[in-house]
């Protein structure tokens, strides 16, 4: 079965289980995925149990799909996403959003843990990506076109301006403190090497992670709005002596977990 096909299947099985069509969908990244847990009224989906959806291997990452209501907006949150190197295509790891915008959602916040490449950064930063650099080696959109689909989508406003300036603003006067960079996507699983970092830096990337860039370009083919938070959670290789570990990703993302959980907050009532 082609992928459109799947995707098809796929929103028609969910549509007869769940209680509403969802506006805002949600992609919880690293150690994030508990904002899901705080929905009114919600309903719990495993992956597993939907036609043709992809389950994470990844620690950290539960395998749900949470339908709720949360600051009276109706939103559908995935617990954890599926990353390019756990050995599944790009295009086949997008399937989900292309899933979610099929059942309603026409808004996409895409969150993860990432390594601090911006030498002002400090672990537990949080970044509204405004841009990105697609460092990964593939692209989701390689292959068939989606019918009725542009075949080559304009990627000059992806991390949608207008929501990021509304989330600026209620940031700033709610005084949860918010940078703003750009995100570069590499392949993984493995970090990357003081060189590659160096490198990222002076290509501009402020932030470097192993997922997001995938979901942005097809939720943007779909023609929806995107909105990217990026939680720092360690700095990136080189930059301190320290090696890398996943559970400082975990450990650091603990730490931030309440504001996080505003800033998810204030993000629901603004956009």
């Amino acid at each position: 079965m082609d992928l459109q096909k799947r995707v098809e299947a796929a929103a028609l099985w969910l549509k007869e289980h769940i209680p509403f069509a969802p506006e805002v969908a949600m992609v919880l990244g690293s150690g994030l995925g508990d904002f899901a847990d705080t929905l009114e009224d919600a309903v719990r989906i495993p992956y597993a149990d939907i036609p043709g959806f992809p389950v994470p291997t990844a620690p950290g990452h539960t395998g749900m799909l949470v339908l709720g209501k949360r600051e009276g907006v109706k939103v559908a949150v995935m617990q954890g996403r599926i990353h390019y190197y756990e050995g599944v295509s790009q295009r086949e790891l997008t399937l989900p959003v292309r899933v979610l915008n099929a059942i309603g959602a026409k808004k996409l916040v895409l969150t993860n843990a990432c390594g601090g490449v911006d030498l002002g950064y400090r672990p537990g930063d949080l970044m509204l990506i405004y841009d990105h650099i697609n460092l990964s080696g593939s692209n989701p959109l390689i292959g068939a076109n989606f019918e009725g689909l542009v075949r080559f989508p304009d990627c000059c406003d992806i991390y949608t301006k207008a929501l990021r300036e509304k989330i600026l603003d209620a940031a700033a006067k709610a005084g949860i403190p918010l940078q703003q960079g750009v995100y570069g996507m590499y392949s993984g699983p493995n970090y990357e090497t003081p060189a590659e970092i160096r490198m990222y830096r002076a290509l501009g990337c402020n932030a470097v992670g192993m997922s997001t860039v995938p979901e942005a370009l097809v939720a943007a083919h779909c023609g929806m709005q995107v909105v990217g938070i990026s939680c720092i959670t360690n700095m990136a290789a080189g930059v301190l002596p320290q090696k890398l570990s996943h559970d400082e990703v975990v450990e650091t993302a603990a730490r931030v977990h309440d504001t996080f959980h505003r800033l998810l907050e204030l993000v629901l009532t603004v956009i």
